[in-house]
């Protein structure tokens, strides 16, 4: 049987998980065309690909080609169920699928290997695919930042394996059916999908018993699965005697298959330290070998937006997309450990109204140890405002003196006029895009 080209329409084109699946859906010779808010980086090199996207979301603007029955058409959930193109698509009979879902069908025949966790989703994975290409193995991996380096999102040098994020929002990572798994952590977040903390465990369990093969565990997580964690903690795979050097991290670790010493890893924080630790126990559950798979972490370029390391004058600028007290709380430790005698600033903008709402005192405490605070406004995305739920209440919360809410076109010269040394700019909204304005003048250390 020949080849059979479709037509795909996504609406919300320019996510980040969207935008690796159109480039997968490119690779195998398929036509796609798509509809975003608002240009973007992404959205500009999709185009170069040969896409037509368009920016507008009355029906009129859907070109001709993408108009028909026959075309399958895709949308992010961070898509409101009134969009008029998703309305009339719907009403019209095609075909019409969640991003989760189509990534549920295009994995379902392949080997996969999913990373799941409410933080280090995308670093594991980005880690997990630098070793998959380092080792010259036969995969396709779909990853929710940009790998460093590799400058894509979409990295495919076969079919043999599929490398993905099992997303908990939504319930996406539901459609999923992986042969192995790992799972970073399960804190409570996106409430406003699961009510409680015990539901989002709940929905965890249920994706662990999707996985046929290996399940990776952090060591302190309420499912069973192969461990992994520090040298004090019982797990299966561990480090010790951890110390750093201008390589990175060096490291001693503990296998199921023995012992192994001075390991580099080029990266930076704790957090991302057992990310890799997750990574290397997946590649080891999927028969690569160790010793291979430890050589190529000396290599990792790093992500996009996790802890990324600038000079910039005077300052040392970390950019993050820490948007959850926890992940706030590992960039805090990571300041005080490698920048422990300079003053550290944070600049944070709040992601979600209900998030900010759910964990409004988190948010306070983890921000209030920072020497100086500064707040952006809620980044609200897919959401309307809650009443009595903005970054003004979260500043009056914050139990430090020396904190200021400004707007984002004042961050350059809040920065240029500062003698703070380390400052960590954080969220998942547009702080990033502030962000490269900045450090575009700057030189990058990690």
């Amino acid at each position: 049987m020949g080849f059979e080209q479709k037509t795909y329409y996504f609406i919300g084109i320019g996510g980040i998980g969207m935008s690796s699946i159109v480039q997968y859906l490119l690779l195998q010779g398929h036509r796609v065309y798509g509809y975003d808010k608002t240009p973007s980086d992404i959205t500009n090199q999709l185009t170069d690909k040969g896409v037509e996207i368009v920016f507008d979301s009355a029906l009129t603007s859907v070109p001709r080609n993408a108009i028909s029955k026959a075309v399958t058409v895709i949308y992010t959930a961070a898509i409101p169920e009134r969009h008029p193109q998703l309305i009339y698509f719907l009403h019209q009979g095609n075909q019409v699928m969640k991003r989760a879902v189509f990534l549920g069908e295009i994995c379902r025949n392949n080997k996969t290997l999913a990373v799941a966790g409410t933080h280090g989703k995308t670093t594991t994975s980005s880690i997990l695919t630098h070793i998959f290409h380092q080792t010259e193995q036969s995969f396709t991996a779909f990853i929710g930042g940009v790998l460093t380096d590799y400058e894509s999102n979409f990295i495919s040098t076969g079919s043999e394996y599929m490398i993905v994020e099992a997303d908990e929002f939504d319930r996406s990572f539901l459609t999923l059916h992986p042969q192995i798994a790992g799972i970073t952590s399960m804190d409570a977040d996106h409430l406003d999908i699961y009510g409680s903390k015990e539901n989002l465990t709940t929905a965890f369990y249920e994706f662990s018993k999707q996985v046929s093969g290996p399940l990776i565990t952090a060591f302190d997580l309420p499912i069973k699965g192969l461990t992994y964690g520090n040298e004090n903690q019982d797990a299966n795979y561990k480090v010790s005697n951890v110390r750093f050097s201008d390589q990175g991290y060096l490291f001693d670790l503990m296998t199921p298959k023995g012992a192994f010493n001075a390991i580099v890893f080029k990266g930076i924080g704790d957090h991302n330290l057992q990310n890799a630790l997750c990574a290397i126990a997946m590649a080891d559950q999927a028969g690569i070998p160790v010793e291979a798979i430890l050589k190529s972490l000396s290599t990792f370029p790093g992500v996009h937006r996790r802890m990324n390391i600038y000079e910039y004058g005077s300052h040392i600028l970390i950019d993050d997309y820490a948007h959850h007290p926890t992940e706030i709380q590992a960039v805090f430790d990571t300041m005080n450990r490698f920048y422990s005698s300079r003053s550290k600033t944070v600049v944070f903008q709040p992601h979600l109204f209900s998030r900010t709402k759910d964990f409004m005192e988190d948010f306070a405490r983890v921000l209030s140890k920072f020497d100086r605070v500064i707040l952006l406004d809620i980044y609200a995305a897919r959401e309307m405002p809650i009443h009595g739920v903005d970054s003004k209440v979260l500043l009056d919360r914050i139990e430090n003196d020396c904190k200021e809410l400004i707007q984002k076109e004042a961050l350059p010269r809040l920065i240029n006029e500062s003698d703070t040394g380390v400052f960590a700019l954080l969220g998942a909204g547009d702080i990033g895009l502030e962000t490269k304005k900045i450090i575009n003048h700057s030189h990058t250390i990690s």
